[in-house]
C-alpha cells in the first residue's frame, strides 16, 4: 500500500487489508489532518471529516469539559488517539474520548495499550458522516461502557450491557444526573451562539440542575 486516492466522496473502504497493511496505513496518513481511520477485521476505512463534524464534536467536547469543571471531577482526554486489540483484530479513532471514572489509572501513560490498560470510560461518536463499518461494535468489542452519539438534532446515550451489547439509556453513567433529551434540547435551543458564549450560558444551566445524581 503505497498511495491512496480518495474518490470523489466522503470515505475509501478497503478490503482484506492485513493488520500490517493497516498499521502501515496509519504512519502513512499520521500527519494528514480532517480523517477517521477505522479497521474492522480486514476491511479498512478512511473518512474525510466535515465542517459539520468536526464543528458539533468540538462544542459537545466544550460542553462536556465544562460539566467536569463545574462537578470538580479528574479527567484525562484523549482526542482521536488510535486505539487498536491486535489480538481482536479491530482499530478506530474516537471523534473525542475521555478517561473518567479510569483516569487514576492512566493520567501517568505516555501510551495505551488496551490489553493492560483500560478503555477510555466514555467516547463522543457524530454520526453526521455515516460510517460503512459498525463502529458501535467495534467499542463494544474493546469494551467501551458508554458512548454518546450525536447529530445535528439529537443525541443518544449509550450503555454497554453485560452481553457486549449498547443499550439506549435516557441517562449517563458518567454523570449521573445529566440526560441525553435535556443536553440535545439545550444544544438545539442555544446553536445559534458562539461557542464562548454557548460554554457560559451552560455553566449556568448546570447550576441550575443541582448536582447531578443528588
Amino acid at each position: 500500500m503505497s498511495t491512496v486516492t480518495l474518490p470523489d466522496r466522503q470515505y475509501l473502504l478497503l478490503h482484506d487489508v492485513s493488520w500490517d497493511d493497516f498499521r502501515h496505513f496509519e504512519r502513512m496518513v499520521d500527519d494528514q489532518p480532517g480523517h477517521r481511520l477505522t479497521y474492522d477485521r480486514g476491511r479498512l476505512e478512511y473518512m474525510t471529516i466535515s465542517w459539520l463534524h468536526e464543528n458539533l464534536k468540538k462544542r459537545i467536547d466544550r460542553l462536556l469539559f465544562a460539566l467536569v469543571e463545574e462537578l470538580d471531577l479528574p479527567i484525562a482526554s484523549g482526542g482521536t488517539t488510535t486505539f487498536r486489540r491486535e489480538d481482536l483484530d479491530r482499530g478506530f479513532e474516537p471523534d473525542e474520548c475521555y478517561y473518567l471514572a479510569n483516569e487514576p489509572l492512566i493520567h501517568d501513560k505516555r501510551e495505551i495499550d488496551l490489553t493492560v490498560d483500560p478503555p477510555p470510560d466514555l467516547l463522543i461518536e457524530i454520526e453526521v458522516s455515516r460510517s460503512a463499518l459498525d463502529r458501535l461494535g467495534i467499542f463494544a468489542a474493546l469494551g467501551i461502557p458508554e458512548v454518546w452519539c450525536a447529530d445535528a438534532e439529537s443525541i443518544r446515550f449509550l450503555h454497554l450491557n453485560q452481553n457486549r451489547e449498547y443499550e439506549e439509556q435516557s441517562e449517563s453513567i458518567n454523570f449521573p444526573g445529566i440526560r441525553s433529551a435535556e443536553l440535545a434540547t439545550f444544544l438545539k435551543e442555544h446553536e445559534d451562539l458562539n461557542e464562548l458564549a454557548l460554554v457560559k450560558s451552560f455553566r449556568q444551566w448546570v447550576r441550575t440542575q443541582g448536582e447531578p445524581g443528588a
